[in-house]
């Protein structure tokens, strides 16, 4: 949802489009497959200055120093996120593995305070915490605090009218 409403407000996207909307995310994934390769390969954030870039919060650690970032750090409700990868996974016909969703998401609670930690007392970091809920609550002015943090002329109007089309609203219980 957030790289979607960054490229609504005008804001460059690193993506190549390999990973396409589906029944899981129809809004689509907005990835760039380079990325999941990050402790390996890094020569690619040469061409992504002033782009967002999607990062899963495990590799934000692999990031160099010698560049600056702003991070958006996505939170969003963990059952709901536990709900969504088991719905996936069944509908995939994977199982769903060992670890029941209380541990999940104490193991998921851990290591997103470990993450928030550690970009904080990091120097080359910017952040702002965005919560998936309260965006789907007042999407406007999470988008003017967005395109605050960016400092960009974003245009936070067509950011929320991402939201606002209702595909978002839809899948969240």
């Amino acid at each position: 949802m957030m790289m979607k409403m960054l490229g609504a407000g005008g804001k460059l996207l690193m993506s190549d489009g390999i990973r396409k909307p589906d029944e899981d995310n129809p809004g689509g994934y907005f990835e760039f497959e380079k990325v999941k390769k990050l402790s390996e390969e890094k020569t690619w954030l040469n061409q992504a200055g002033g782009k967002a870039v999607k990062v899963v919060s495990r590799l934000l650690y692999e990031l160099p120093v010698d560049k600056t970032y702003q991070v958006i750090f996505m939170q969003r409700n963990l059952d709901e996120v536990l709900a969504s990868q088991a719905q996936m996974l069944r509908r995939l016909g994977r199982p769903a593995g060992d670890v029941g969703d209380r541990e999940m998401r104490d193991l998921f609670n851990g290591h997103l305070r470990d993450v928030e930690n550690w970009l904080i007392q990091q120097e080359f970091f910017s952040l702002i915490q965005v919560s998936y809920n309260q965006i789907l609550k007042d999407p406007l002015g999470q988008s003017i605090a967005i395109k605050q943090f960016l400092g960009e002329e974003l245009d936070a109007e067509k950011m929320a009218a991402v939201v606002d089309d209702g595909l978002y609203r839809q899948r969240t219980p």
